[in-house]
């Protein structure tokens, strides 16, 4: 088989970079959330790819992928190269005094409900920065991805980067007024004849019901949402009760919206922190938008 040396003519740079996301995923639709495009158009691209460079890139075992050999190697390369782009990128929009950009990643349910509604406030404090937030459920590359900082929802403990807490919560049932009185919800045993959202975190409902001292053989089955936002949305339509975190049911809360019933509430296992590479060059926006969000969370902002 002849080598054509013209062959990255032939190949689009959108083809490569939607490879590069779908090969670091390892998943073709989280690939496309990240890219804004759908689960089809990555695989048509990637099968577009693999028929314009003649070798298999993924072997497919119905929903599961993995990089073949040639795969792995070309993914080794396009990485590194896209990496380095990104970076080029942010060097030279920094020499033009363009480096007011700042992109932050975060979990969906915390964009929506715990960034979105301060975004006006930031606005106000920061119109010189331009804030652009990657919202998605993976653990962001923040070199390959362009990302400078993340509100993380774990542990804490992320090797090689530095993470700043920034708030624990707890977990308790909520509804709306609505639905409480409509089922009639005046004890804790009452909950097991309403519709109940399953959360997608360690606590659930069987543990709520051993905090409140309900004795249940199996906790009722119920829709589980792997996002707190469509999870509060099935609440405020007056459809269920869901097990909510306090970070993100705060604002529906104050205003009425939604009520606890009961003040029997358990802490999360994990926690919220902001997180950033270690050993990244200074910024000046960067800084600001980190300072902004320690201040939004009660936390005291330590010089770095």
């Amino acid at each position: 088989m002849r080598f054509n040396h013209d062959i990255l003519h032939r190949i689009p740079v959108r083809s490569l970079q939607v490879f590069e996301a779908a090969a670091r995923h390892a998943n073709f639709t989280q690939a496309g959330d990240a890219l804004g495009i759908t689960q089809s158009a990555v695989s048509r691209q990637i099968g577009e790819l693999e028929k314009r460079l003649g070798v298999p890139l993924f072997a497919r075992a119905g929903p599961q992928i993995a990089l073949t050999r040639a795969g792995e190697v070309l993914f080794e390369r396009a990485a590194r190269a896209f990496a380095d782009l990104r970076a080029g990128v942010a060097a030279c929009r920094a020499v033009e005094g363009l480096s007011n950009v700042v992109t932050l990643s975060m979990l969906p349910s915390v964009a929506a409900l715990w960034l979105a509604p301060r975004l006006e406030e930031f606005a106000k404090a920061h119109p010189e920065i331009d804030l652009r937030v990657s919202a998605s459920r993976h653990l962001v590359s923040f070199e390959a991805e362009g990302i400078d900082l993340a509100v993380r929802y774990g542990p804490g403990n992320w090797p090689g980067l530095v993470s700043e807490f920034l708030a624990s919560e707890t977990v308790r049932p909520v509804c709306t007024p609505d639905y409480a009185r409509r089922i009639g919800i005046e004890q804790p045993s009452d909950l097991l004849k309403a519709t109940l959202i399953h959360p997608d975190i360690e606590e659930g409902w069987s543990d709520w019901f051993a905090a409140a001292g309900v004795a249940v053989d199996a906790v009722p089955s119920g829709p589980s949402f792997s996002d707190d936002t469509a999870a509060l949305n099935g609440v405020l339509g007056h459809q269920a009760v869901f097990l909510g975190r306090s970070v993100l049911t705060a604002r529906e809360l104050e205003a009425g919206r939604i009520v606890a019933p009961f003040d029997i509430e358990m802490p999360a296992s994990f926690g919220y922190w902001l997180v950033r590479p270690g050993g990244q060059e200074p910024s000046a926006a960067r800084d600001s938008v980190r300072k902004w969000i320690l201040q939004a969370f009660g936390r005291p902002a330590q010089e770095v």
